[in-house]
């Protein structure tokens, strides 16, 4: 290989790896104003959430076109083969955190006008790690750290054990009076929608790791160390 085809190879890389960022960074921001519009009943800013995931959309449909260019460009082997492989499935997770943004600001549009059946505590807890978690992934790719990315394994137990708080509160409330179901029904759908985030990101990390070290890793083998 040349150092030109290299320069070339890594310039062109660079520019997609820009745009996952990019969209990272979008999709993350759709999710966490999508639970400041829930505490708030913020109907326009869950209108704005919804109208917004046509960029994320479309941004996904571009990362994938050029990952595919680069393959058919410069048939790329070791490293540079799993890292574009890798960068297709990311950018396949990352638009998902945007649904759940859209699927989290319809809830807020549905609770218009109404008063909530319990304080507001651990979804928006939720929300912060999420948003930690982000972080942590977004930097581990962008600096090529497998360290950090694990990091992100643990922080995902903490969504988990945040969602499985939110189920049993909800669930003991309906208990107690059946009228509260429909409500309870729609915040643990916001509860699901954050801990499946998660687990996205969780993907992510594992495939940085695999990037990187050229090894397969699990997350939950990481989770069960800790135990």
């Amino acid at each position: 290989m040349t150092i030109d085809t290299r320069k070339q190879i890594e310039a062109d890389f660079n520019e997609i790896s820009r745009m996952l960022l990019k969209l990272g960074n979008m999709s993350g921001e759709a999710l966490t104003r999508s639970v400041w519009a829930l505490e708030r009943l913020d109907m326009a800013t869950a209108h704005a959430v919804i109208e917004g995931d046509d960029p994320l959309d479309d941004l996904t449909e571009w990362i994938e076109e050029k990952c595919m260019a680069f393959g058919a460009r410069h048939q790329p082997l070791g490293r540079d083969l799993r890292a574009v492989l890798s960068t297709m499935h990311m950018a396949v997770d990352l638009e998902r955190i945007g649904d759940y943004g859209v699927n989290i600001s319809r809830v807020v549009l549905a609770l218009e006008g109404k008063s909530f059946i319990k304080p507001l505590l651990d979804i928006p807890r939720m929300s912060e790690v999420f948003s930690e978690m982000l972080h942590c992934t977004l930097n581990a790719y962008d600096t090529s750290d497998p360290e950090m990315a694990k990091r992100v394994f643990m922080m995902d137990g903490e969504i988990d054990a945040l969602e499985k708080q939110v189920m049993r509160e909800l669930f003991t409330m309906v208990l107690e009076r059946a009228d509260r179901f429909e409500q309870a029904f729609l915040l643990i759908g916001v509860a699901r929608a954050l801990e499946r985030a998660g687990d996205h990101l969780t993907n992510i990390a594992e495939r940085v790791v695999y990037i990187c070290t050229g090894k397969s890793v699990r997350a939950s083998d990481f989770k069960k160390r800790k135990q």
